[in-house]
């Protein structure tokens, strides 16, 4: 039943991971207003305590899941899924420190330059794609694929 419950609540994170990213695509333009800024700010955090919740849910099923942490180390999928959800990581990295400044600046009542709001758009969308691989990957796993 751990098995099952932690499963459940791994996949349920990642569709609203999904959800998350298709919000902030839908908000980043460069014409943002200062309310917009914020909630692409608490998009944002949300993205990131989702992401650390996926983290200690996967953990969590590699030590108590029916599989067992050997099969996970040793399944060539599971590394290629931790690693296309590190390229993930890496390119939120400019979206995730560039909203903090502008919500910095906006407190600060300093200009922001939303010139950039269509680039981040487009890394947005791609960590949104590279979901997809991840999915394959995960399927692989655990249907012992690559094993």
């Amino acid at each position: 039943m751990t098995d099952l419950v932690l499963a459940i609540a791994h996949h349920l994170s990642v569709f609203t991971l999904a959800g998350l990213l298709l919000a902030e695509i839908a908000l980043l333009r460069p014409d943002l207003s200062p309310q917009r800024i914020r909630q692409l700010g608490a998009i944002d955090s949300a993205y990131g305590a989702v992401a650390v919740l996926i983290i200690v849910v996967g953990v969590l099923r590699v030590i108590f899941g029916d599989k067992g942490a050997d099969y996970y180390l040793h399944n060539s999928a599971f590394l290629i899924k931790m690693s296309l959800f590190a390229l993930v990581f890496a390119l939120e990295l400019k979206p995730m420190i560039t909203l903090i400044k502008w919500r910095s600046k906006l407190a600060n009542k300093e200009t922001i330059d939303l010139s950039v709001a269509p680039s981040l758009a487009r890394l947005s969308y791609i960590e949104l794609i590279l979901l997809i691989p991840i999915v394959f990957m995960a399927a692989a796993m655990a249907r012992g694929v690559l094993y």
